[in-house]
């Protein structure tokens, strides 16, 4: 962001700190001027904001193209902090294990209470953040992502900008045979926040819930996921600037560009039912 040098600071050190070999670090000035960093960081700094998804991409290709100078990639908001020094072997253990797994999203608290947020938990049941299990999406904040993967399936939608982008590529990865897990027990502490203080949320949580569903679903199941979604807006009541914003972005969902459509098989539709959430919802 360019604006938390001193939090960024902060997360590099407990990066550094992590037990086991040491740790590649990339970061990515995403349209704004790096500030000083320890020697051996790879830095790119970008003339424009890319977006959350556009960032990490590039963020990808400095480990070369797909990543593939390394096994798995650590993607971790620059507010954030590692509180604990064996995540990055817990991180290697669980891949290990699991040839299967693809994704790890890792849990975040709130640095004073030690809370997590509901939507921080990315099941529908979420009243136990402390239970891991397998889920159908993960957080883009906090979490670790098997580089075979990117090249498998691709890197995250860079024209999403913001929103969405994370449970796109989930799909995806769900698709090509990957299992994704949220594990309690990697912990990232980032100060509670509501997702509505970016002034685009509305407009771009509308738009690309609808791209999400135009590039990956069945036909079918399109008018069904994108109703369920406007029923529950409707139902939380929004203002009526952020209603105005939210239907602008489902408009605009439908007439701009939503990039390639490869919608998902209904073996995986119905792997996404048997994990809990089946994409309707």
């Amino acid at each position: 962001m360019g604006n938390r040098p001193e939090e960024l600071r902060d997360l590099l050190d407990s990066v550094a700190k992590q037990r086991g070999p040491a740790i590649e670090i990339a970061v990515v000035g995403n349209g704004s001027p790096l500030p000083e960093l320890p020697a051996g960081v790879r830095t790119v700094e970008l003339p424009e904001n890319l977006g959350i998804p556009g960032g990490r991409n590039v963020g990808i290709e400095a480990f070369g193209p797909g990543g593939r100078e390394v096994d798995v990639l650590l993607f971790l908001d620059d507010d954030g902090l590692l509180p604990n020094e064996d995540t990055a072997e817990l991180v290697r253990a669980a891949f290990a294990a699991d040839p299967a797994l693809g994704i790890v999203s890792f849990r975040i608290a709130d640095p004073e209470s030690g809370s997590t947020q509901r939507r921080h938990v990315p099941r529908l049941r979420a009243s136990d953040p402390m239970r891991s299990s397998r889920v159908t999406t993960f957080l883009g904040g906090a979490n670790a992502v098997r580089t075979e993967v990117f090249r498998e399936v691709g890197g995250l939608p860079g024209e999403f900008f913001y929103a969405h982008e994370e449970t796109d590529l989930a799909w995806r990865a769900l698709d090509a045979g990957w299992m994704i897990d949220y594990r309690a027990d990697m912990v990232l502490l980032h100060p509670l926040t509501a997702p509505s203080r970016h002034a685009v949320y509305h407009r771009m949580v509308a738009r690309n819930r609808v791209w999400l569903a135009r590039r990956n679903l069945p036909w079918t199941l399109v008018p069904v996921y994108l109703g369920v979604w406007m029923l529950l807006t409707l139902l939380r009541r929004p203002s009526g600037p952020a209603l105005r914003a939210w239907f602008g972005g489902f408009k605009e969902g439908w007439t701009a560009p939503s990039g390639p459509r490869r919608p998902m098989r209904w073996r995986t539709v119905w792997r996404l039912t048997r994990l809990g959430r089946p994409p309707i919802i």
